[in-house]
């Protein structure tokens, strides 16, 4: 039986570090495609992997290529190309360049891999998603944003480092858009069961919900040049893997809204269950009156992005 085909768009950081962590779970076979003019960055990244794949003891082909013919047949495509933030850029600062680059992927995607479970990595997130759902017309559980899972985990290594404890006992949600207006939900965090509220004090925790906000950013300056792109890659593959093997897990995703949380017709981080189906459903639960109202905030900071994509011509 044929392995299934992933095509990663972009041989970045993010783009190299997805075809490797696609290779280690033998999640299938990958393609990476980028621009002629980094067909070799690319052909040698997918060389390499393969190349390591005999010491992990793994099974995965992998091609690198500037034809983006070659992605056909993809069952997943995660699209990270795109510039990445510098010191000072917002993500918004982002938007005139990006969008010309997800308006020509979104063109050879629907062309070649129609039937594709399509994760968006690609800043900035929410305006990027909306974008390249309408300029492909996929149905809108095919298309989702990879954010929330990223912010999620940064709140959840942010809370393990503060007691000391194991993130593999730290459960934690965030949910909104993918920027400074994200809405961490400290209710609900808990370590071991035990509330989060219980151990660690409202001002410490509050700190960390701020850290969290701005942990893009936090590794932007530390960086001095580019962005982050370990974490970023591995909630993808979260999202891809979940969707390859049908694990119908309830992972925070920047999925399309018809009422869920008030939210009507955008794309928001929203706890969804990812399964064969791409997001099948939305999970909901009642906010508290704090929640709500800094769930409203993040949800116009995306209509404006949103507003700003479709004042562009594209995505309207």
């Amino acid at each position: 039986m044929a392995r299934t085909k992933i095509a990663v768009i972009g041989g970045g950081q993010i783009g190299g570090n997805l075809a490797l962590y696609a290779a280690q779970r033998e999640l299938g076979d990958v393609v990476i495609y980028d621009v002629p003019a980094k067909e070799g960055t690319v052909a040698g990244k997918a060389l390499d992997i393969a190349e390591q794949l005999p010491v992990d003891g793994c099974d995965a082909a992998l091609r690198g290529t500037s034809r983006i013919e070659d992605i056909a047949g993809a069952a997943v495509v995660i699209v990270t190309a795109g510039v990445a933030r510098t010191p000072g850029m917002t993500r918004e600062d982002l938007l005139a360049i990006n969008l010309k680059i997800i308006a020509s992927v979104a063109e050879g995607v629907a062309a070649h891999a129609p039937g594709a479970f399509c994760i968006i990595v690609t800043n900035p997130l929410d305006a990027m998603v909306h974008a390249f759902q309408k300029l492909t017309g996929f149905p809108h559980a095919r298309v989702c944003g990879m954010a929330g899972v990223l912010d999620t985990a940064r709140f959840r290594a942010f809370i393990a480092m503060e007691l000391g404890v194991s993130v593999r006992d730290v459960s934690a949600l965030v949910l909104g858009g993918h920027g400074p207006t994200m809405v961490p939900i400290s209710r609900l965090a808990s370590v071991g069961g035990v509330p989060v509220a219980e151990l660690i004090p409202a001002d410490r925790l509050r700190a960390i919900e701020e850290r969290t906000r701005e942990a893009g950013t936090e590794i932007v300056k530390l960086y001095g040049s580019g962005s982050a792109y370990y974490s970023p890659a591995m909630s993808a593959i979260a999202m891809a893997e979940s969707c390859i093997r049908d694990q119908k897990r309830v992972l925070p995703a920047a999925a399309y809204c018809r009422g869920e949380y008030g939210i009507d017709g955008l794309y928001a981080g929203v706890p969804a269950v990812i399964g064969a189906g791409g997001v099948e459903r939305i999970l909901q639960f009642a906010l508290a009156a704090e929640e709500e109202a800094a769930l409203a905030a993040t949800v116009r900071a995306v209509r404006q992005s949103v507003r700003e994509v479709e004042q562009r011509g594209l995505g309207a």
